[in-house]
């Protein structure tokens, strides 16, 4: 193009971000800067989907004091994008600021921070907001519902989940989506209540969609049960749906029965079957770059400095009392919730060390992974959160893990 205006550039960075290439996003708005067009209301949401989706908390920083000083106060799509930023970005303090500022708000607010606090699991809380936007005049939608649904997950809250999953259709006529009832199967599912989760499957207008039955694996997992595992992963191959992960799950599940015979024909069906893993990564932002690692990855300029650090940073976690988790059957089983390779080194382990070997001390680091956090790395982070006096925010594919002098949010319940 000889010309470019703000809505080429807008253009551009609005389908980088909607197709997923947050990074890219983020980057091609340094070109349009130089272009010297300016930006709007339209850039700022892009920008922010982008940074909350690669957790770019500073970048973010940086665009909300353009906000503050450029007249954007009162734009709630602009607010809401704060929002929800500073939510993906673990930052809630922020992200209630943002809120109680606002001069106006609409469903979509609401929304934001229901949503928000859930995937935090701070049931409590997103269920006190839901009462408010009530009194306020605001009539909920499947996405409020959502929140709802993930906050109770995650906070244990049973009785008060299956409560909202009655209340949208009984009270405000909404018919409960695919999403919705995952959320309960793993309401129920986490609680131990496997019976139950099934129950909901089989009764649900969904139960054909392999989602479903992989949570359930899921919390199978978490609880050790052959039995029903085997019920989920016999209806995903039915469903076609079965994917490396699942066989991950069902050979942990086996593993922890001590029945290596089950192990091995997990591993044998990745392998004769031609199931693919999905590549675990991890996105740390220092020093303004969002900085990507995978498992065993060599690829960063910085390579023997990273290693060198996880080095230090595994013998002061295990000073204070981290002991590395092995899946049991197996050395060389697959790990348990991710599909990155036992023994190695997993891509949140290397992102860590980049991020204490770079950040000064006392600074929080924040974390987004692709894949569900394994159990070991959940525990050295723990210990690295208590070792170096450090908190560690990681953004999982389920949920926010806050680790800070040795303990977890989740209180070991994700």
């Amino acid at each position: 193009m000889p010309v470019r205006d703000l809505v080429s550039w807008n253009s551009m960075i609005a389908c980088y971000s909607q197709a997923g290439l947050h990074d890219e996003a983020l980057k091609f708005y340094s070109k349009m800067r130089v272009s010297n067009v300016g930006l709007d209301a339209f850039t700022l949401v892009s920008l922010l989907s982008s940074c909350a989706h690669v957790g770019a908390l500073k970048f973010g920083f940086q665009i909300h004091k353009f906000v503050d000083e450029n007249g954007f106060l009162e734009d709630v799509f602009v607010n809401n994008a704060l929002i929800d930023m500073y939510a993906k970005c673990g930052s809630l303090d922020w992200a209630r600021c943002v809120f109680h500022r606002m001069p106006k708000r609409d469903v979509s607010t609401w929304n934001c921070m229901i949503v928000g606090l859930g995937v935090h699991g701070h049931g409590d809380e997103a269920i006190s907001f839901f009462e408010q936007m009530l009194q306020a005049g605001f009539h909920p939608n499947s996405i409020t519902f959502l929140g709802l649904l993930c906050g109770c997950s995650h906070q244990g809250l049973i009785e008060e989940g299956f409560k909202y999953f009655q209340m949208m259709n009984s009270k405000f006529g909404l018919q409960p989506g695919i999403k919705h009832y995952g959320c309960m199967v793993d309401v129920f599912g986490r609680a131990g209540k496997l019976e139950k989760a099934l129950d909901i499957i089989q009764n649900s207008p969904s139960q054909d969609d392999p989602v479903l039955w992989r949570t359930l694996l899921g919390a199978c997992k978490i609880h050790k049960n052959v039995e029903i595992g085997e019920v989920a992963t016999k209806k995903l191959v039915d469903l076609r749906g079965l994917d490396a992960g699942d066989c991950v799950l069902l050979a942990g599940i086996y593993a922890d029965a001590k029945d290596h015979q089950g192990v091995s024909r997990m591993r044998k069906m990745i392998k004769t079957q031609g199931i693919k893993t999905t590549q675990g990564w991890s996105w740390i932002e220092v020093d303004d770059t969002v900085h990507k690692f995978v498992v065993d990855d060599k690829s960063h300029c910085d390579t023997e400095e990273i290693y060198m650090k996880l080095m230090e940073i595994i013998h002061r976690a295990n000073l204070v009392g981290y002991v590395e988790e092995k899946t049991s059957g197996s050395s060389h089983s697959v790990s348990e919730e991710c599909s990155e390779k036992s023994g190695s080194y997993h891509s949140e382990k290397l992102a860590i060390a980049f991020g204490l070997a770079r950040t000064p001390e006392g600074t929080s680091l924040q974390i987004v992974k692709n894949l569900r956090v394994c159990k070991d790395c959940h525990s050295f982070t723990k210990f690295v959160s208590k070792a170096f006096q450090r908190e560690i925010i990681v953004r999982d594919r389920v949920r926010f893990h806050h680790f800070k002098d040795g303990a977890c949010s989740c209180k070991d319940y994700w």
